[in-house]
């Protein structure tokens, strides 16, 4: 049943064509579709679908993220884009802003164009 289904996730926006400047071009995600209610997006196989909601207030813990082959090289690109990596006073993180698990993985945090904590993370 659903784990044969493909996955469709979703993120919540005030702004949809902020919303699509900072995924199209920062985050370099091919745009499929962009309706009065959506952008639409194809990250390798899965969908995201930015949804426009009006107001809006985000989350503060991480709602969507990504794993990548090299976190210092994604942050570096990502900072020259103008990202600015999250820090949490409760983590120790390096001068990128990157985090080191109990277990050895890196992540590191950052919001979109409407405050959605975002995530990538380097498995070892």
């Amino acid at each position: 049943m659903l784990p044969d289904s493909s996955l469709v996730a979703f993120l919540p926006s005030a702004d949809l064509d902020r919303a699509r400047t900072f995924f199209e071009s920062v985050l370099e995600l091919p745009l499929v579709e962009q309706t009065p209610f959506a952008c639409v997006f194809s990250c390798r196989g899965t969908t995201l679908r930015v949804t426009d909601v009006g107001e809006y207030r985000p989350a503060p813990f991480t709602v969507l993220g990504w794993e990548v082959p090299d976190i210092v090289e994604i942050c570096g690109r990502l900072a020259s884009r103008g990202v600015m990596f999250e820090r949490y006073s409760e983590l120790e993180q390096d001068q990128r802003g990157v985090w080191t698990t109990p277990g050895g993985d890196y992540v590191a945090w950052f919001k979109d164009a409407d405050g959605n904590v975002l995530s990538i993370t380097e498995l070892t």
